[in-house]
């Protein structure tokens, strides 16, 4: 009980100065592995050093400290959660002898027994967005957590721009208000409205996934994620301008179909639009097959 007491000592004065704290092996070994222990422990295991060049460790960071943040100043807070951080410079050892081969990553380390299988959260397909996280802990420990994330005015000033620009332009241009008809205008923003939902903007959106997955041990950066479950950032830009290139296509060969110019101008305008069509068709089969490794059914 003494020694219990003293850990739990400890962990409540490293909270009090930092709401994540930092752990190497050793420390890890004493706090999280070795008994006793009647707290629960999430982990965050990552590469922050800059010649690790991980930036979704950094990303993951600060959602991690925004959640932490919101447990450590909310009226809930007591020893029975902590949060701390190994990082891979600091603590080689633990992740050799966790056979932990990529990063970040998140673990739950219960009171009692060893972590389960759904003790280690699932980013690749949650995403690490600290109201994700939050979900997670509370499944994991019965610990519900409120995300409190420091105001954001950006999206208020974008707004607020973009509300000036447009009175503006309406104002220089009262005299003459066709433009608001034109038809080639609204289909271009009907286009790209289209083209971000139909890419998976508004998941990337909802579930906050890295821009991309760089390899710790070989540097290989993954643009395009291996399951049909979730998606990179940088995938859904990807598919973005596919979407577009084919769109593009179609129109070339509408309008070589429909315009009455000059036969070799229009023979030309074919061609590129069905060039258009089955390369950048074929490229987006490819990365459907890649993620459903059922395809062709």
């Amino acid at each position: 009980q003494n020694l219990l007491a003293e850990k739990v000592e400890q962990l409540m004065e490293w909270s009090s100065r930092r709401s994540i704290f930092r752990m190497n092996g050793d420390k890890f070994r004493k706090f999280i592995k070795a008994p006793p222990r009647n707290y629960s422990m999430i982990v965050m295991f990552t590469a922050l050093q800059p010649q690790r060049q991980c930036s979704v460790c950094r990303q993951a960071n600060e959602e991690y400290q925004i959640l932490a943040n919101s447990w450590r100043y909310s009226s809930a807070f007591c020893n029975k959660l902590f949060f701390s951080m190994v990082d891979y410079d600091e603590g080689t050892d633990v992740f050799q002898q966790l056979n932990m081969n990529s990063a970040p990553t998140f673990m739950h380390f219960p009171p009692k027994g060893r972590p389960k299988r759904a003790d280690t959260f699932d980013l690749q397909r949650i995403g690490f967005a600290a109201e994700q996280l939050a979900k997670w802990i509370a499944d994991r420990t019965d610990v519900h957590i409120r995300v409190f994330r420091p105001p954001n005015y950006s999206g208020t000033i974008a707004l607020a721009l973009l509300v000036s620009l447009v009175g503006g332009l309406l104002y220089l241009r009262r005299n003459n208000l066709e433009f608001i008809y034109n038809k080639t205008g609204w289909a271009m923003v009907s286009l790209c409205i289209v083209f971000a939902m139909t890419s998976g903007q508004m998941w990337n959106h909802i579930r906050g996934p890295p821009y991309a997955h760089k390899n710790p041990h070989n540097g290989q950066v993954s643009y395009i994620h291996g399951s049909s479950q979730a998606q990179f950032v940088a995938e859904s830009h990807i598919i973005l301008v596919l979407n577009a290139a084919i769109t593009m296509g179609m129109v070339l060969l509408n309008e070589a179909a429909t315009s009455k110019g000059d036969v070799g101008k229009r023979r030309i305008i074919c061609l590129v639009g069905l060039g258009l069509v089955v390369f950048f068709f074929s490229f987006l089969l490819s990365i459907f097959r890649s993620k459903y490794h059922g395809y062709p059914y």
